[in-house]
């Protein structure tokens, strides 16, 4: 159990303080992450990493020379906003581009890819490094759909030492995909994880069993066995990495070790004894092996394996030297900090005093109308908030058993946020629209996350359609509910039958589209609505998710609604 917080809320904000303040002669604070204290010389290829907090090391602990060049960090098992990521990537920009590393889970994919889009937009060469090398969660031939765990260091690790040797972002990247292509892990664990403030773990495992195959956001494994020796458990560990040697390998790879927060170093060694002669036996030859903790989980007691195929060039950047506050290899000459003006490639660090790089909107005051219109929408988003804290735990319950957990945390921290913009916008005089939009950014800064992209992005599009001409009739919130509807699915590709919140959006907005175009009043139409949609969020029990965040557990989610349907 995580037992050292204050508010469970700020836990990452304030864990990432004390990190910053803890290696301030290697790390330079910025809002939501940390950049390197001696940035690279101009010019350079930047690397950025990043995710939800609760991983340490992994990501704040990579930054440093031969390494990352900065981290974002969000909140627990939560992915961080476009608008961090995006700050963050400016700050550490030298001129070479930047490349955004991540594990693939969805919220990251949805949130950095946004980011690269608007640096891109900027004229910063942003381009994508999704980390895929979980074998649990996708057959070989399925490789894009595999999450990143512990390979995320190798992967990592590779492209920095890259960057690091000045080749420009096209080589970079081309390294940094040959490693993330020769790069495969496989976990189990012996207990779950528990969030700040929570009173129980996300998932337990019955005693006298290991789960295999398990995630690093508290997700539960694909099956259990019962517990075994550690000979028997490094062979459960190797045997699905070795079934995908690649075809006329040499043997040379990088090992890494990893336990997940609560399985001690003694017990890794006990592992690594037996698994260093099984890879002598398989015909391979370890190149300075890693046994520690890496990537974890909060306090999940459990450990990873991970191999990398290695190449002459990638060995050569496996074994190149770095220093970074919890990964060191070799030695690598320490720079002066840099001052000031040279902190990020453009003089620009992308920080806003602490929202994440948000620039101040400039908020036209309506007429009486549009100002009752406006005020009555930020009293609706009270409610779905209110509604949203009382379900919090609830919502993270139903997630745990068909995802990570994090799920009741993340709408209650969202639409808090949510709130607060809504008033302030209402106190300036918006109209409903204008409302709407910026509580759908601020739900999607707090929120972080899939969930937190995708409600930000749907209430924004909402805002638009409804817009501040007055009080919006009845046809028009139906258009607005299309507008959201769509823009979550441009977002995220779900569709209905996925297992995701679309499940349950699209019978609503069909519903409510239905009943204004038949006469109805905008509260009984969204009565009838409500009710079709209540319906088919409990249906998303019994389907087995193709998206979203049960995909990987597939069948073990039978039975379990959908958290984002639910909420």
């Amino acid at each position: 159990m995580t037992r050292v917080f204050d508010a469970p809320d700020r836990f990452a904000d304030t864990a990432l303080r004390g990190f910053c303040a803890a290696h301030a002669d290697r790390v330079r604070a910025v809002p939501h992450g940390a950049v390197r204290a001696a940035p690279g010389p101009r010019g350079k290829v930047a690397l950025l990493v990043g995710g939800g907090s609760g991983h340490y090391p992994a990501f704040l602990g990579y930054v440093g020379a031969g390494l990352a060049d900065a981290a974002v960090a969000g909140d627990v098992f939560a992915s961080p906003s476009a608008a961090w990521i995006h700050a963050i990537a400016r700050a550490a920009h030298r001129g070479g581009g930047v490349i955004l590393g991540f594990g693939n889970y969805a919220g990251d994919v949805l949130n950095f890819g946004a980011a690269a889009e608007r640096l891109r937009a900027e004229g910063i060469d942003a381009r994508i490094l999704a980390v895929t090398d979980d074998v649990a969660s996708a057959g070989p031939g399925e490789r894009a759909r595999r999450r990143g765990v512990a390979g995320d260091l190798a992967v990592f690790k590779i492209a920095g030492a890259a960057a690091e040797a000045g080749l420009d972002l096209d080589a970079v990247m081309a390294v940094a995909a040959k490693a993330n292509g020769a790069t495969v892990s496989f976990g189990v664990a012996f207990d779950g994880c528990t969030l700040p403030g929570q009173d129980r773990p996300l998932f337990t495992v019955e005693a006298g069993r290991v789960g295999l195959g398990l995630g690093i956001h508290g997700e539960p494994g694909i099956s259990t066995r019962p517990m075994m020796p550690a000979t028997e458990l490094a062979r459960t560990l190797l045997e699905p990495l070795l079934a995908e040697r690649p075809a006329g390998h040499d043997g040379r790879v990088a090992a890494i070790l990893n336990g997940l927060g609560r399985t001690k170093h003694e017990e890794l060694f006990v592992l690594w004894h037996h698994l260093s002669g099984m890879l002598t036996e398989a015909g391979l030859t370890v190149v300075d092996p890693e046994v520690g903790e890496f990537v974890t989980s909060l306090d999940m007691a459990g450990c990873s394996l991970t191999l990398t195929w290695l190449d002459s060039e990638l060995e050569g950047c496996w074994r190149a030297p770095a220093d970074a506050p919890a990964f060191r290899k070799g030695a690598v000459a320490r720079p002066q900090e840099a001052g000031a003006a040279d902190d990020g490639g453009d003089g620009d660090d992308g920080g806003d005093g602490g929202d994440g790089g948000a620039a101040a909107t400039e908020i036209a005051r309506g007429s009486p109308a549009a100002r009752e219109a406006g005020r009555r929408v930020a009293a609706l988003i009270g409610r779905v908030a209110a509604a949203l804290a009382e379900a919090e735990e609830e919502l993270g319950r139903i997630d745990a058993q068909a995802g990570d957990g994090d799920h009741g945390q993340g709408m209650a921290r969202g639409s808090a946020a949510a709130v607060a913009a809504a008033d302030g916008a209402v106190a300036a005089g918006a109209g409903a629209g204008t409302v709407l939009s910026l509580a759908g950014d601020a739900w999607a800064e707090r929120a972080g996350g899939t969930s937190g992209a995708l409600w930000g992005a749907a209430l924004r599009a909402w805002g638009q359609t409804l817009g501040d001409g007055g009080k919006p009739s009845a046809r028009t919130v139906a258009q607005g509910a299309r507008a959201a509807q769509d823009a979550i699915v441009r977002l995220g590709g779900a569709r209905v039958g996925d297992k995701t919140l679309v499940d349950a959006l699209a019978p609503f907005v069909e519903a409510l589209t239905e009943r204004v175009a038949a006469g109805d009043g905008l509260a009984a139409a969204w009565a009838a609505a409500a009710a079709r949609s209540t319906e088919a969020a409990d249906a998303t029990a019994q389907l087995i998710p193709r998206l979203g965040r049960a995909r990987p557990l597939a069948e073990r989610s039978l039975g379990h609604p959908d958290a984002g349907a639910v909420s």
